[in-house]
């Protein structure tokens, strides 16, 4: 792995003997159809292409098989997100950080530098970091990383074993009605909808479960805590809805808004904050528990 100078870290292509190409260029334009032959183009000529030993290649230099090689992605514009992270937790195992609203953990689409986890790389100067786990763009709060590359798989496990406890806090709609229910284990059957970014609730065996209780009111609103027992995909977001009180100024659900790109609008941040996380640590066996700093309100 290569980290520019700002931080960004290349990735890694691995080029198969099964497979023979005129040239470089040919192999990158067939293999990544998504991106425009002229963007490949550009990268070779702006040293983005290279060996693993960072060495830059050209369009044209022959394919050679059973060989890797590294590259860097190029964003002609990208959103500016004006909020700072902070760092909570450090030591040479583990990383805690607290997001603010509206930074992605990690680069994708728009998004390359303007990212938690090139912020954090720079920041600290360690280019292992790797996030253990994963909060959406539109959610603040805390996210773990990894600060040794082999040890990520055991933080990982912790969630896929179920073995972490989150807690969120979350503005929503109060509801008279389901106030006399609180608190209650919401559970309910998530897949995937037609449109990628929004998730549905459908008939069959509950997949999702989320613990749901009652902190403070303010009419028309009111704050809860949510601690999910698993983790699909905006499981909070679509288990709130489904109750008839979706999270204040979410632009997914009940309705999905036109996608900003670029001039974002920071006046209204979801409501929803990823605000502790409770865990035995697999590396060093101490007991966790990472509280966010920061603050949803109702008014």
């Amino acid at each position: 792995m290569q980290v520019n100078s700002e931080g960004v870290s290349s990735s890694r292509v691995y080029l198969p003997t099964s497979q023979t190409y005129t040239n470089l260029l040919d192999f990158f334009v067939s293999n990544f159809p998504h991106i425009e032959p002229s963007e490949w183009v550009a990268r070779f000529k702006e040293g983005l292409v290279m060996t693993t030993e960072g060495q830059p290649v050209v369009a044209l230099d022959a394919y050679q098989p059973n060989t890797h090689l590294l590259y860097f992605r190029r964003l002609a514009r990208e959103p500016n997100i004006p909020f700072e992270e902070e760092i909570l937790y450090q030591d040479e195992h583990l990383l805690v950080a607290d997001k603010p609203h509206f930074l992605p953990v990690t680069p994708s689409g728009l998004y390359l530098h303007q990212t938690l986890l090139n912020r954090l790389k720079q920041k600290t100067g360690l280019q292992t970091l790797s996030p253990i786990h994963r909060i959406d763009r539109d959610t603040a709060g805390l996210v773990l990383f990894s600060v040794q590359a082999q040890e990520r798989a055991q933080y990982q496990n912790l969630f896929r074993d179920r073995a972490v406890t989150k807690v969120y806090e979350v503005v929503a709609a109060y509801s008279e009605e389901l106030e006399e229910k609180l608190p209650m284990t919401y559970r309910s059957r998530l897949e995937e909808s037609a449109h990628f970014l929004q998730m549905i609730e459908v008939l069959g065996e509950p997949n999702a479960d989320t613990y749901i209780e009652l902190i403070e009111v303010m009419k028309p609103w009111a704050k809860y805590r949510l601690t999910p027992g698993s983790g699909k995909k905006h499981q909070l977001r679509c288990h709130l809805n489904a109750l008839g009180i979706p999270i204040k100024y979410d632009q997914i659900y009940p309705i999905l808004t036109p996608y900003q790109k670029y001039d974002l609008d920071f006046s209204k941040p979801l409501q929803l904050l990823a605000k502790q996380i409770i865990f035995k640590d697999p590396v060093t066996g101490a007991d966790r528990s990472f509280r966010s700093q920061r603050e949803i309100h109702l008014i």
